[in-house]
């Protein structure tokens, strides 16, 4: 079923369902730092934990790490397969709820937050630009003093080591993220496995992630001497020097998690 399936049924197919406890605490994180204020001051902070998979760690876990920076913050776990709702239905408490459906994202009113973390691997890139349209057009809208909802959608490894997210808002994407336990890394270009399904197939000569990636492994490499202060260390310098060529949106104290964020312009598929 595509994003054009019959609205009476949940859009969407379904995934292979693979899920780890803390397997998305990279993302989690990320999302409580940079959106955590928006939680705070809206009315009604519901995000949304689309396509949790087999089981519903994912979807206790977001909760309770939105929760240390927005005390009011809501969840609702979203899953096309009903057996997978029906098993984690137990799991529900204050805050915390699990419901049928799909990319129409079937919750009152408009969240604030969609996750929708290894979800769109399975589908052919053409169909990428379509769910994002679809997701973003149930975001929360800009306004008041608010940017509105974020969708963040991604992929990582089983065990969350290594993680690369797209964050949009109401209206479009924004920024990539690339996140990583720093001890793993070979090379910053080790991440490209995880890259989102829209930038994954464009890892080639001639697009600008190619680029991106490349020119990150050269000034990993020209970081080298900072090694022997630790792996944190080097990445930071080697982020610092990737900033004068690339539009990199974040600040040392994200760099210091193992994580950099680009603007999406800069990265964004050509063509």
């Amino acid at each position: 079923m595509t994003a054009r399936a019959a609205t009476r049924r949940p859009v969407g197919t379904v995934t292979r369902g693979t899920t780890n406890p803390n397997r998305l605490r990279r993302m989690d994180r990320w999302i409580a730092a940079v959106h955590g204020a928006e939680l705070r001051r809206a009315s009604d902070p519901t995000a949304v934990d689309l396509g949790y998979g087999a089981a519903p760690w994912t979807a206790v876990e977001l909760l309770t790490r939105l929760r240390a920076a927005a005390p009011r913050a809501r969840v609702v776990g979203i899953e096309i397969e009903p057996e997978r709702v029906a098993g984690a239905r137990p799991y529900e408490r204050e805050g915390l709820t699990f419901r049928h459906g799909g990319f129409e994202v079937p919750v009152p009113g408009r969240p604030l937050l969609i996750r929708a973390a290894n979800v769109l691997r399975q589908y052919d890139e053409a169909e990428v630009a379509a769910v994002w349209r679809q997701l973003c057009a149930r975001l929360a809208p800009a306004g008041g003093g608010s940017r509105g909802g974020l969708l963040v959608e991604g992929t990582c490894d089983e065990i969350g080591r290594r993680h690369v997210w797209v964050a949009l808002g109401p209206e479009g994407p924004r920024t990539v993220t690339f996140a990583t336990r720093l001890g793993s890394l070979d090379r910053p270009s080790d991440l490209a496995e995880r890259l989102p399904k829209a930038l994954i197939h464009r890892n080639v000569p001639g697009e600008p992630v190619h680029a991106f990636l490349r020119d990150f492994d050269r000034a990993w490499a020209a970081a080298a001497p900072y090694a022997s202060y630790g792996a944190r260390q080097r990445w930071m310098r080697a982020v610092r020097d990737l900033r004068s060529d690339w539009p990199v949106t974040d600040s040392p104290a994200r760099w210091r998690q193992g994580e950099v964020t680009v603007a999406w312009g800069a990265l964004a598929p050509r063509g």
